[in-house]
């Protein structure tokens, strides 16, 4: 089967989520639509700086092969708190057309949680801990240490990787802004979907009015136990605590309920504006193809398994592009 590598503009991928499937048919996924939108008019890019992506069908799976490179300006690299330059990738990934749950959730530490629909992936956890301990890793996003994030919730591996760890604003912006409509922005390592914070304020009606959806984790009360002490104020990932039914959302940042894209329902993520910004959990099965080195649960601590300081450069694992998908 051909592959064909595309520049996607933000107005062809919405043209391509905003259709919907006929009832009780799977929708024709949106970056397949965003491909045939270009049809023979197919002008691939030829320069490393140019957001690249193509996308084939192989069975059950949708083949996502991309650069890495955001469709939109990046911020710039190197910064104060990151010494990296953003470089051109080869990913391969591979994701279920028809996702399945699994009765408990699996760590998506050593990962890569999902990929956007521009073909940058989204990154939950960071490289670095608090004097080597892994239980006690940084958040990125905490405000207390500087890794030197661009406006997009986004900065670059030591190899030139360009990824989110948090909203995709630039993306967001290019598929006509958020809280709008339900903005679909990218697919999980398990297929299902992944949308901004706005949902329907009824699950089960994709057309009753948007709202901001309220994750369900919260900050622990009082003193760390162990590790570096004080308070827990959101520096560490585990400073954090799943309460169900203190918001909208599950343990994995989802739930289930019906989307403009998948009418008669299904298991979808959400990207919060706080705790867990991206999901560390995948209610379904990853695909392969989204694992790194370490695998599951792996990871590297921070330069020298010191405290960072502010303003002082933090690298976060050096991390390949992800392995092309295993044959079908």
């Amino acid at each position: 089967m051909k592959t064909r590598i595309l520049t996607l503009t933000a107005a062809l991928v919405w043209r391509a989520v905003s259709c919907i499937a006929h009832p009780g048919h799977e929708p024709e996924p949106p970056l397949l639509l965003a491909a045939a939108r270009i049809g023979e008019a197919d002008h691939p890019a030829k320069s490393s700086s140019a957001n690249q992506i193509g996308i084939t069908t192989n069975g059950a799976f949708r083949l996502i092969r991309a650069n890495g490179w955001p469709d939109h300006a990046p911020g710039k690299f190197p910064n104060r708190g990151n010494p990296n330059s953003l470089a051109a990738q080869s990913y391969n990934f591979r994701v279920a057309i028809q996702p399945q749950t699994n009765s408990s959730p699996r760590d998506a530490r050593g990962a890569w949680f999902g990929v956007a629909l521009n073909g940058v992936p989204f990154e939950p956890g960071t490289g670095e801990f608090w004097n080597g301990q892994r239980q006690w890793n940084y958040e990125a996003k905490s405000g207390f240490i500087d890794l030197g994030l661009d406006a997009h919730n986004a900065h670059v591996q030591p190899n030139g990787a360009y990824h989110y760890h948090g909203l995709p604003v630039g993306l967001m912006e290019k598929l006509g802004g958020d809280g709008i409509r339900m903005l679909l922005v990218g697919f999980a390592a398990d297929g299902f979907p992944i949308y901004t914070s706005y949902g329907p304020s009824v699950a089960t009606n994709a057309m009753s009015p948007l709202r901001k959806m309220r994750s369900s984790w919260k900050l622990k009360p009082g003193e760390r136990a162990g590790g570096p002490g004080g308070t827990s104020d959101g520096k560490f990932t585990a400073d954090y605590e799943y309460i169900s039914g203190s918001g909208d959302l599950d343990e994995c940042n989802g739930r289930f309920g019906a989307t403009p894209d998948y009418p008669q329902g299904i298991y979808h993520y959400y990207l919060t504006e706080d705790f867990p910004y991206i999901a560390r959990q995948w209610r379904g099965a990853p695909d392969a193809s989204f694992m790194k080195r370490d695998g599951p649960g792996g990871g590297q601590r921070g330069p020298g398994g010191r405290e960072p300081r502010e303003g002082r450069p933090l690298r976060e694992p050096r991390v390949p592009g992800a392995p092309p998908p295993p044959r079908l």
